[in-house]
């Protein structure tokens, strides 16, 4: 699939990042596309705000969408996030059964879709993953450089 279908979901996981930073959370945001790309669920980090280290974006629209439709099997949807999903995220995605996961800026330090490992495509699992890297790159990264620049 093409990446150019993911710059407006993308600006929009972009847009739910900048809240996250007004919380004092690292402004990483998420939503989820259901199977004829429609957004069905949009949130950002809340780790600070919920006092949760579970609080990932990407976990809470996962479980979001999985409360809402009564099922924990996610298939057909499409994860699209600001940043390289986590080990605990890109395992969430696994065990619910994503069918796809778009992310903007690869994460060098703790990215488990490429980066340091590729727990969406690790064949020992029983379900594997689509990965589109790099959608808006550049502007995710931009978020995140500018958001720990001011913290030091």
């Amino acid at each position: 699939m093409p990446s150019d279908r993911y710059i407006d979901p993308m600006r929009q996981a972009l847009e739910a990042a900048t809240e996250a930073a007004n919380t004092g959370d690292v402004p990483v945001g998420a939503l989820l596309l259901d199977a004829t790309g429609t957004v069905v669920t949009v949130d950002h980090n809340r780790r600070e705000e919920l006092s949760d280290p579970t609080a990932h974006a990407e976990v809470l629209v996962i479980s979001a969408r999985a409360r809402e439709i009564d099922d924990w099997r996610l298939t057909g949807h499409t994860l699209v996030v600001t940043l390289e999903p986590c080990p605990m995220c890109a395992g969430a995605a696994v065990m619910a059964r994503l069918d796809r996961i778009v992310y903007g800026a690869a994460d060098l330090k703790a990215g488990a879709a490429w980066s340091l490992y590729n727990i969406p495509q690790d064949r020992r699992l029983n379900h594997r993953i689509d990965l589109i890297e790099g959608v808006l790159a550049d502007e995710c990264s931009a978020l995140l450089t500018g958001f720990f620049a001011d913290r030091r």
